[in-house]
């Protein structure tokens, strides 16, 4: 890959957010993810450690939202290039070398979040070509996801290297397959090829997330569990407000984050973000302001931030500083300025709804 751009200095003062971050700050952190990427456009949680196929794409999606948009094309080439026969692609590649998979099971939200991406880029771009080339990518990988939804909607979280599905959901893993068949039905419908199955899929699943908690396995521990069926778009509304009312308390510290699990002790800046992000979509944007000011204590020199914070011991933990972090920001903060192809992929009204279950949300 080429360096960033000369303009993309003017470009990211559109990431400007007061009290977050400065048009050089933004300039900073987006040239130091786009420094994480490869030559063949993977995209790595930092240099030497794995790639992930959804979090390689959520990288994409902020170089997007900065203007990077030949970057965000290569890291979605990468997809195509070394998706697997049965449209999935492995949790886990070294260093985002496609020859060395290190985790060869198949996660299903890591796989339909290609729908997300693509969708993101063409509104980003208006590359009607781009979308051409993604549709059969998009497909393949819809088509694999939706082989392991279970008969109460909800999406088997994985394959096993052996090729077993696993009949376990999770109920964040399910919200963001949710978010990506609407995604997946948006490219759909642009191309004028209706895909009705898909649209009951979405509904079956949209009515398991906000209906049916006990088909989900219980990780209500974790923050994403509590704000990602809101994120994703599933939830919104009254509801959607009284579930972000419900866990704040429990998942937020003042002045430092959100934390990834309680009890522990430890704010990640991922979680944060994606909250900020979710507060958006709800119209809770001065709150979405002060979780992203509060994290900016995980900002590092070089522009990246720390994954996270464990606050009992002062100290940053992982020593990590990873792509996803960077973009989960960029991200929120897009949206929080107006970005409008990140403000549709995450934006309930801006999506198809699939099959109406008649559930009002």
């Amino acid at each position: 890959m080429t360096a960033p751009s000369p303009g993309q200095g003017r470009r990211t003062g559109r990431l400007a957010l007061p009290g977050v971050l400065t048009a050089a700050q933004a300039a900073h952190t987006v040239a130091a993810l786009a420094a994480l990427q490869r030559t063949d456009g993977a995209i790595p949680w930092f240099r030497g450690h794995h790639l992930d196929p959804w979090d390689h794409t959520e990288a994409a999606m902020a170089l997007d939202a900065a203007g990077e948009h030949e970057r965000a094309a290569a890291a979605y080439e990468w997809l195509a290039r070394h998706q697997n026969p049965d449209g999935s692609w492995y949790a886990a590649y070294q260093d985002g070398d496609a020859a060395d998979p290190t985790d060869l099971g198949r996660e299903t939200n890591f796989c339909a979040y290609v729908a997300v991406g693509t969708w993101h880029h063409f509104l980003a771009t208006g590359d009607s070509a781009f979308l051409d080339r993604m549709w059969p990518i998009v497909y393949a990988a819809v088509e694999f996801v939706l082989a392991l939804q279970q008969p109460g909607g909800q999406i088997g979280w994985k394959r096993e290297a052996d090729g077993t599905p696993v009949a376990d959901a999770l109920l964040t893993g399910s919200s963001s397959v949710h978010q990506a068949l609407r995604c997946a039905l948006a490219v759909a419908e642009h191309r004028g090829e209706p895909q009705p199955d898909w649209e009951l899929a979405a509904g079956a699943l949209g009515h398991a997330v906000r209906r049916h908690p006990e088909r989900f396995l219980d990780k209500s521990r974790y923050s994403m569990d509590w704000y990602y069926p809101v994120l994703s778009g599933t939830l919104r509304g009254p509801r959607a407000v009284a579930r972000i009312e419900g866990g704040w308390s429990r998942f937020v510290v003042p002045g430092r984050g959100v934390r990834c699990v309680v009890p522990n002790p430890w704010v990640t800046g991922g979680e944060s973000a994606e909250l900020a992000l979710a507060l958006w979509t709800i119209g809770q944007s001065e709150r979405a302001v002060r979780i992203l000011a509060d994290i900016q204590h995980l900002r590092a020199e070089d522009g990246l931030y720390w994954t996270g914070h464990v606050y009992a011991d002062d100290a940053f933990w992982p020593a990590e500083r990873t792509s996803w972090t960077a973009a989960a920001l960029l991200l929120a903060v897009a949206a929080l300025c107006g970005d409008e192809p990140t403000r549709a992929v995450f934006r309930a009204d801006a999506l198809p709804e699939g099959l109406d279950d008649g559930d009002c949300c």
